[in-house]
C-alpha cells in the first residue's frame, strides 16, 4: 500500500529541507493543539464558558484530557497498521483527520460535539506524533538526526506560543470568535502539513522493506543528488537491505519478541524507551501547557489578564529552554542532558511547593518564578530526549 513515490524534481539539499520542513510542520501543529485550550477554559464569564453553560472543574478536565485519549488511540493505530500503510500515507491521514476534528470543534454548540471533536483531533495528532519522527529520521543523515529531532521539540513550543498569545489577543474580543477562531486556526497548520506531504516521497527504508527497490533507489539518488548506479547510492541501499535482512532473519515478527532478552535485548530496550516517555509525562509539563493561566489565577490568586500574560511568557521561557539542546546535544549527549534536566525539575518542584505553602502574595510570585525555571529545565532535557 501507499502512494507511488516521487520527489517532484526535488534533489539534494532541497529535498532534505522539504522533508525537514514537513516534519517540523507536524510538530508545530502538535504544539498549537496542546496549547490552544489553555486560554479558553477556566473562566465562566468568557464566550467559551457562556457557550457551554459554564462547565465546572470536572467537565473542564474532561474537555482537556479527552484529547489525550484520542492521541493514545492514534498511537495504537500506528503501532498496528503504520508499517502496512507507510509513513507518507499515515502523516497525510493524520493531518486530514485533524482537519475533520477542527471542523467539528469550530462548529460546536454543545459539549458532546466538542468532546467528539477533541477526540478526533487527538487521533490525528497521535498518528502524526508517532509517524513524523520516524519519517524524519529515515531521511536524515546520522550526524544531523539529533539536531533535527531537537528542532522538532523547539518547533512544538513555537506552536504552543502561537496558541497562548492568540488566545490572549482574542480575549479582548466579544462573541464566539473569541474561542472559535483559535480552535479553528489549527486547521491552517493541518492543511499545510497535508499539502507539504503530497509531493514528498515515501521513506526509502519502508520501500525497501516492501520490496519496492527501484523506487527506493530513485529516492536515495535524489537525496544524494546522484545517479541511481552511483557507488554511494548503491552502498546506502544495500545497507538498508542488510539491516532489514538481519531484523527478519528470525522469521516473521511476533509481538512476544518485544518482551524478550537475547542478543538484541528487545525487552530492555522497550522498557527503557517506554519509561523515558512515561517519565516525560510524569514531570507534569502538560499540566502547565494545558492549565498555566488557570493555575496562575486559581492557585496563585492572580488576575485573569495577568494570568494569560504569564501563561504566554511561560511558553516563551519554554521556547528558550527548548533551543538549548540544538547547540549542546552533540557535545554533552542525551544522558547528561536528561540527568541535568531531572535535577533541575526536582529543585523547581520542591521550591514551588515550599513557597506556595506560605500562603502569601510574595510566595505566589516566587512559585511563579520557579514555574518559569521549570520550563527551561524541561525544555533542554525531558522535552526532546525521550523522542529519540
Amino acid at each position: 500500500m501507499g502512494f507511488r513515490s516521487t520527489t517532484m524534481g526535488l534533489r539534494g539539499r532541497w529535498l532534505s529541507w522539504a522533508v525537514a520542513a514537513a516534519a517540523l510542520q507536524g510538530f508545530l501543529l502538535l504544539g498549537y493543539d496542546q496549547g490552544v485550550m489553555s486560554g479558553l477554559i477556566g473562566v465562566d464569564t468568557n464566550a467559551f464558558g457562556q457557550q457551554f453553560n459554564e462547565p465546572d472543574a470536572n467537565m473542564q478536565g474532561i474537555i482537556t484530557s479527552i484529547y489525550d485519549i484520542g492521541c493514545a488511540a492514534g498511537c495504537l493505530f500506528c503501532f498496528f497498521y503504520g508499517e502496512l500503510f507507510g509513513r507518507k500515507v499515515m502523516i497525510i491521514s493524520g493531518g486530514s483527520i485533524m482537519i475533520l476534528g477542527t471542523i467539528l470543534l469550530g462548529a460546536s454548540y454543545g459539549i458532546p460535539q466538542l468532546l467528539v471533536g477533541r477526540i478526533v483531533t487527538g487521533v490525528g495528532n497521535g498518528i502524526n506524533s508517532s509517524t513524523v519522527p520516524a519519517y524524519q529520521a529515515e531521511f536524515a543523515k546520522p550526524e544531523h538526526r539529533g539536531k533535527l529531532l531537537c528542532a522538532q521539540g523547539t518547533v512544538t513550543i513555537v506552536g504552543l506560543c502561537i496558541a497562548y498569545w492568540l488566545d490572549y489577543g482574542l480575549s479582548f474580543v466579544d462573541g464566539g470568535v473569541q474561542w472559535r477562531f483559535p480552535i479553528s486556526f489549527q486547521a491552517f497548520f493541518a492543511i499545510f502539513l497535508v499539502l507539504q506531504m503530497l509531493p514528498l516521497p515515501e521513506s526509502p527504508r519502508w520501500l525497501v522493506e516492501k520490496g519496492r527497490i527501484s523506487e527506493a533507489s530513485h529516492i536515495i539518488a535524489a537525496l544524494k543528488d546522484a545517479d541511481e548506479d552511483d557507488e554511494e547510492v548503491v552502498l546506502l541501499r544495500r545497507q538498508i537491505e542488510t539491516s532489514i535482512e538481519i531484523e527478519s532473519a528470525g522469521g516473521p515478527f511476533r509481538y512476544s519478541e518485544l518482551f524478550t532478552g537475547g542478543k538484541l535485548q528487545n525487552g530492555r530496550r522497550l522498557i527503557l524507551c517506554g519509561m523515558c516517555n512515561m517519565m516525560q509525562q510524569f514531570t507534569g509539563s502538560n499540566m502547565i501547557n494545558y492549565y498555566a493561566p488557570t493555575v496562575y489565577q486559581n492557585a496563585m490568586g492572580l488576575t485573569r489578564n495577568l494570568s494569560l500574560i504569564l501563561g504566554g511568557c511561560t511558553s516563551l521561557t519554554y521556547l528558550l529552554g527548548s533551543a538549548i539542546p540544538l547547540f549542546v546535544v552533540d557535545r554533552f549527549g542525551r544522558r547528561a542532558l536528561l540527568i541535568a534536566s531531572a535535577g533541575g525539575l526536582c529543585l523547581c518542584f520542591a521550591m514551588a511547593a515550599i513557597l506556595l505553602s506560605l500562603g502569601t502574595t510574595g510566595g505566589a510570585y516566587g512559585a511563579t518564578a520557579f514555574v518559569f525555571l521549570f520550563q527551561i529545565f524541561m525544555g533542554f532535557g525531558w522535552l526532546p530526549m525521550p523522542w529519540f
